[in-house]
């Protein structure tokens, strides 16, 4: 319920997340050097980009658990089953 999946259940669901730092690394692919290259377009005005990795999920796996009416209910996608450094 915490999650706001509006599922009645005790059972405590656990799931993986990604987190941590990424290097900063220089290259081609680069947003800052894709921007000044006028390859993307700059940002609106009060929109911002960030031009650094981050760690993000790159594949997901799904949950099942038992709600309190003794029925499986299943989250796609819910937990992360894999982490890497984007962008």
């Amino acid at each position: 319920w915490d999650l706001g999946l509006s599922y009645d259940s005790d059972e405590t669901v656990l799931f993986k997340y990604c987190s941590g730092t990424c290097p900063r690394v220089r290259s081609n692919h680069n947003l800052t050097n894709l921007l000044l290259s006028g390859v993307l377009p700059h940002p609106a005005p009060g929109e911002q980009w960030h031009n650094t990795p981050c760690c993000r999920p790159t594949h997901h796996e799904d949950v099942a658990f038992l709600d309190n009416s003794h029925r499986w209910q299943k989250v796609e996608k819910l937990s992360a089953a894999g982490c890497s450094c984007v962008g």
